[in-house]
């Protein structure tokens, strides 16, 4: 398999995540979103994904076939490879997991995505400050909802489901370090905080971050 990556996508990286969880070997294609303008809008990469977004995954030779949009992979890798499960059997389960997940990857990440990012300041004007502070509005007020839900439930364990990672776990550290990088103030949320420290302690999380890609950058 063949991985299009960039190192400090969130989308990326839970699909590196969940790879290493399951121990399946993977090739990175670094895809680079600054350079050229962004190497993700160029003809060759559109062809794999018409959206221009990463992560995409090849899991067939000569890019055969090819997979997008992190869930539908992570979910694909779970189907395919059910070793170290990352969704519970419970369909109800199923569902709790998934909200988390969800709640992250459509009412979060794309509202600071950096496309959005980008709009926000050559298209309509918006300064660093304020394109910062929206950053941080919306990222705080996701994470938030995440912390007061695993808080409150029963089923959190050491991670966000029981004692094993899972699908929420993968989508929820990638957007923790990113909140951290834009300096969200975290210290109200210590169910999350005590959750991305069980998660880093993991090679799977671990290996999977940012400074530990073969693209990496200061």
């Amino acid at each position: 398999m063949r991985l299009y990556s960039y190192f400090r996508s969130s989308a990326a990286w839970r699909v590196r995540i969940a790879l290493n969880f399951k121990g399946l070997t993977y090739e990175t294609v670094p895809v680079h979103l600054l350079k050229q303008g962004g190497e993700q809008l160029l003809p060759g990469y559109r062809k794999l994904n018409p959206l221009g977004l990463v992560p995409v995954l090849a899991v067939a030779e000569n890019d055969a076939a090819i997979l997008t949009q992190s869930l539908a992979i992570i979910e694909y890798l779970d189907e395919a490879y059910p070793q170290a499960p990352l969704l519970p059997k419970a369909a109800l389960d199923r569902a709790y997991v998934r909200s988390i997940a969800l709640t992250i990857a459509c009412d979060i990440h794309p509202l600071n995505n950096l496309r959005v990012l980008r709009y926000l300041k050559h298209k309509l004007g918006i300064g660093d400050d304020d394109k910062d502070d929206w950053y941080r509005h919306w990222c705080m007020e996701g994470l938030s909802s995440i912390e007061a839900t695993l808080a409150s439930d029963t089923r959190t364990g050491k991670f966000c489901f029981g004692d094993s990672p899972s699908l929420a776990d993968c989508c929820l550290i990638p957007q923790v370090y990113n909140a951290q990088r834009l300096k969200c103030n975290l210290s109200a949320m210590p169910t999350i905080l005590r959750i991305r420290d069980a998660c880093l302690a993991l090679d799977a999380f671990n290996l999977s971050s940012p400074e530990n890609q073969p693209d990496t950058e200061p």
